[in-house]
């Protein structure tokens, strides 16, 4: 009599699929309810990114970060020297101890000046001309004392702290240089919050505001994010006839960074398609394929595609049908049909 434990054994190895031993993950293609939805070409931008400019003019004495070094808010990026600025300082400073003095001399004088008026000693006309020289003196120490705030606080220019934390992404100045007002000293961003800027044509503009979801696709790190809202902008572009989209991401979307090409893919409805992950898709040149599996056997098939959905899904136009096996991860099955292909016929 047959030992059970055994036959059980062998009926699983026969109704095993053949590519159970594979060493990469397969999955059938089949007809899905997928979203409908309309995508457009995007760009990731830091919600927070701010070039920093000189306030004053001066020479770059010392820089402190360069780019994609991460700062703190309130740290000191770099500093400026101007010789010229320290003199005014001292200036000003000057004049307002000289302004402080001869205010009271004048207040004495005042003072003086009213007793003996109160006594009848001088005349209505002399007393008015020391009210006169002591409100002058008053408005004159305000006036000096003015501008050593004003002096002081121009020298503050000279260190440049960071507004916020983030990273900085250019440095645009070197040690020694002379920059002016205005002149672009550093470029940092927060990579904490992120978001995708879209233009979409105007007859869309319904459908994207009552879109359900929206999911924003990087192709460089092939990652797909789930939006947390959007914004349409109150301007359209009268050449292009588009609208602007700022779509906003979750924080902290690590590789994400500004500049980014993206993809914004708006749901609009459902439809049953042929569907295959977009993440089992290779992309050679012009060409693109996936790898089919049939038996022990791993080809590269050239395949059309429509358009990718928001849940990382791409519809089968014409090259796969329903049924058929592909790989999940493309490169492991690259190199695997490779070995097999290089090794010697039984």
């Amino acid at each position: 009599m047959p030992n059970p434990t055994r036959l059980l054994a062998c009926l699983m190895l026969v109704s095993a699929p053949a590519w159970a031993g594979l060493p990469f993950a397969v999955t059938p293609v089949q007809y899905q309810q997928t979203e409908n939805g309309y995508s457009a070409e995007a760009t990731v931008e830091a919600v927070k990114q701010s070039t920093l400019a000189a306030q004053v003019s001066g020479r770059v004495s010392a820089i402190h970060f360069d780019a994609g070094d991460h700062v703190k808010a309130g740290a000191v990026l770099l500093r400026l020297s101007a010789q010229e600025l320290s003199s005014a300082v001292s200036g000003s400073q000057a004049q307002a101890a000289q302004a402080t003095a001869t205010l009271a001399n004048a207040r004495a004088d005042y003072q003086r000046q009213q007793q003996l008026f109160q006594q009848k000693f001088i005349s209505q006309a002399a007393m008015d001309r020391a009210t006169a020289e002591y409100r002058a003196a008053e408005a004159a120490a305000r006036a000096a004392r003015a501008s050593v705030g004003q002096t002081s606080a121009v020298r503050s220019y000279m260190v440049i702290t960071a507004p916020y934390s983030g990273i900085v992404a250019a440095r645009h100045v070197e040690v020694g240089e002379t920059v002016s007002p205005g002149t672009p000293l550093m470029t940092g961003f927060d990579p904490r919050d992120m978001r995708v800027i879209a233009s979409i044509p105007q007859v869309k503009l319904a459908e994207i505001k009552a879109a359900p979801h929206v999911a924003v696709e990087v192709p460089a790190i092939n990652k797909w994010i789930d939006a947390t809202g959007i914004t349409v902008l109150p301007s359209a572009d009268a050449a292009t006839h588009t609208v602007k989209v700022r779509i906003n991401l979750p924080a902290n979307q690590a590789g994400v960074v500004p500049g980014m090409f993206a993809r914004a893919h708006f749901s609009t409805g459902s439809a049953r398609k042929l569907s295959i992950p977009a993440s089992a898709v290779v992309r050679r040149s012009e060409i693109t394929a996936v790898y089919v599996v049939n038996q022990n056997q791993v080809r590269l098939r050239q395949v059309r595609l429509g358009p990718a959905n928001t849940r990382g899904q791409v519809e089968v136009l014409a090259g796969l049908s329903s049924g058929e096996v592909i790989a999940l991860e493309p490169v492991k099955a690259g190199i695997y049909a490779k070995s097999a292909a290089n090794q010697p016929a039984k």
